[in-house]
């Protein structure tokens, strides 16, 4: 018989067939819990998860999640504080503080009033956006395999799958590329791959014979990833039961879609643990910055954490770039695709594809939630 995995933290309710997009609207029980309860910062087997992918110790990871939670809220201030002089930021994980990058000296004092730290560099971040955007409107070769601004070295990076640096269609890329601004050329030992799957078991939902994973629950619906199926295409449970359809889709360009949800399913704003961690709720949307520890869960390999390596970033996958994806280290493997990148309890991001698997290590993006909730006019269901 198949396990069905309990909510933690106050909720009384099971999850229907074990996915976490079946459940009944939220329980009272959820909202009445103590205040400390709901507000804890993180599980014991969460923060296990990151002691165990991040190497840290559980006062490290501890004091990791307040740190990030308080650069996430100084970096609205800082960016406000910087102005035209704002050229990126980052969380120091050493220093447990946000750094932002400016241009001029004298706006300097003002972004350190607001708790950040202060790196003097060449370039803003509007003009490093509008180098990116330039290399945007190139076609490139399937050697490339990224491209982002890079705050902390006031760059764009343009990774090269290492094998296929001396191509000569990537050499002509890298060529045009320098013409659009600033450029930094680093390699990558793969190209990225969506993270779709054949039909195979576990806890998953199908459209056709692609097994991917849910994302996030929003009101009517989940939001998943737009390469798993296009508008209209029938989606169905762990169990071949009738979910919904696809409602909306794009990819490649973006790789975001969501799902309505019906047939006698429903949502609940809940994160499957897996078991290694307990299924954990979702409160919010607040965008953690580069540098920050990210969890993914997933139907192939379920939970994994790392950090953000960047945002931004346009992945070019076989079938087509997409644009504005954010850069983790966490791992993946197809079948993965859809599922939800959570920071703390606050939703991040779809996982869109990546290069590598969680044996031997690798990195994987996200297409952001809140771009997906703009975009359709959803609204993330949280407790």
């Amino acid at each position: 018989m198949r396990r069905i995995t309990l909510l933690r933290n106050g909720l009384s309710a099971v999850l229907l067939l074990g996915t976490w997009a079946t459940a009944s609207a939220l329980p009272a029980s959820a909202a009445d819990a103590p205040a400390a309860s709901r507000q804890a910062p993180a599980s014991p087997e969460l923060l296990a998860a990151m002691q165990r992918d991040l190497g840290l110790t559980r006062d490290e990871a501890e004091s990791r999640l307040a740190a990030e939670k308080t650069a996430t809220a100084v970096e609205a201030k800082a960016r406000g504080a910087a102005g035209s002089a704002y050229a990126g930021s980052w969380f120091d994980a050493d220093r447990g503080r946000l750094t932002v990058a400016v241009t001029s000296a004298a706006r300097a004092e003002a972004v350190r009033a607001t708790g950040a730290s202060v790196r003097l560099v060449r370039h803003s971040a509007a003009q490093l956006d509008a180098a990116k955007k330039r290399l945007d409107a190139l076609s490139a070769p399937d050697g490339v395999g990224s491209w982002h601004v890079d705050a902390k070295a006031n760059t764009v990076v343009v990774n090269v799958v290492a094998a296929q640096r001396d191509d000569n269609d990537v050499r002509a890329f890298l060529a045009r590329a320098r013409e659009a601004g600033p450029v930094t050329v680093r390699q990558t030992p793969a190209a990225p791959r969506t993270f779709a799957a054949g039909t195979v078991g576990g806890d998953p939902y199908y459209t056709g014979n692609v097994r991917c994973s849910i994302g996030f629950s929003v009101h009517g619906g989940f939001v998943t990833a737009g390469h798993c199926g296009s508008p209209g295409s029938a989606v169905y449970g762990w169990d071949r039961s009738y979910v919904g359809n696809f409602q909306g889709s794009s990819f490649p360009d973006n790789d975001y879609a969501w799902v309505n949800v019906g047939s006698g399913w429903w949502t609940v704003p809940v994160v499957l643990g897996w078991g290694t961690v307990p299924d954990q709720l979702v409160r919010g949307s607040a965008e953690a910055p580069v540098g920050a520890s990210v969890c993914r869960s997933g139907s192939t390999t379920r939970w994994h954490c790392g950090t953000v390596l960047a945002k931004n970033e346009t992945v070019n996958y076989s079938q087509g770039a997409v644009h504005q994806m954010t850069k983790t280290s966490v791992c993946a493997e197809p079948g993965d695709s859809g599922g939800s990148f959570i920071s703390g309890d606050q939703a991040q991001g779809v996982t869109s594809g990546g290069w590598g698997n969680c044996s031997t290590g690798g990195q994987t993006w996200h297409q952001p939630v809140n771009e997906i909730l703009n975009r359709y006019g959803l609204r993330l269901h949280t407790a």
